[in-house]
């Protein structure tokens, strides 16, 4: 079993159609293990059991991202946009080798996990639950996504500016930092520029301010 999907981003799987539209009721699926096969894309995410924080301090981010590099040469993948959040994660990334890149967060958490716990002198569960993915198969999707999964910190109130957040790969998106979690593959084919980016992203802060303002009538 093979992927037809290239690098073109063409929509080739009819498995599992996901548009903005049903974001709602497929956010909650999990992907069959048949599903991670090479060339086929994912948004992965997961969040931390509440009150509790995933990431308390700067330290937290940094040793997680450094298992994290350390399993996707293990099982290679590409991630295109991901942000680390003080209670949860989002990535969008594409699995290029037959390892299933489930594996990547499955260790580096399992890893994180007790790392937390010894630091913070606490026992149990961290995770809310099971690690969600979905199995991303349209072009504007992902596109979509990507400026979703940046725009998380200035929408939570954590920044003013979201060059101001470092654990996301935002800034290699706007050529700000280069670091190794970042493939520019989708950057190239939708945006000619940086600046084409940033700019869409204030699009995308346009919409979720009217989205928030429309619902905000409703309400009353």
């Amino acid at each position: 079993m093979t992927s037809t999907r290239g690098n073109s981003f063409q929509i080739v799987s009819t498995r599992h159609k996901l548009t903005s539209r049903n974001w709602i009721k497929e956010k909650i699926m999990r992907c069959p293990k048949d599903f991670f096969i090479k060339g086929e894309y994912f948004h992965i995410y997961n969040r931390s059991n509440d009150p509790l924080l995933l990431f308390r301090e700067d330290n937290d981010f940094i040793w997680f991202l450094n298992k994290f590099k350390e399993k996707i040469k293990i099982y290679p993948a590409s991630v295109f946009a991901y942000c680390l959040m003080p209670n949860h994660f989002h990535f969008l990334i594409r699995q290029d080798s037959m390892k299933p890149i489930y594996r990547i967060f499955n260790d580096s958490l399992s890893s994180y996990v007790r790392h937390y716990n010894f630091k913070y002198r606490r026992k149990g569960s961290l995770l809310e639950g099971h690690l969600q993915h979905i199995n991303i198969n349209q072009d504007k999707y992902m596109v979509y996504l990507c400026q979703y999964i940046h725009f998380n910190p200035k929408k939570a109130g954590i920044v003013e500016s979201l060059e101001d957040w470092k654990f996301s790969n935002y800034l290699e998106c706007v050529a700000k930092r280069k670091e190794e979690l970042f493939n520019n593959e989708l950057l190239q084919i939708y945006f000619e520029t940086s600046a084409s980016y940033k700019a869409q992203i204030k699009e995308h802060e346009n919409y979720v301010k009217e989205h928030q303002f429309s619902k905000l009538l409703l309400d009353n």
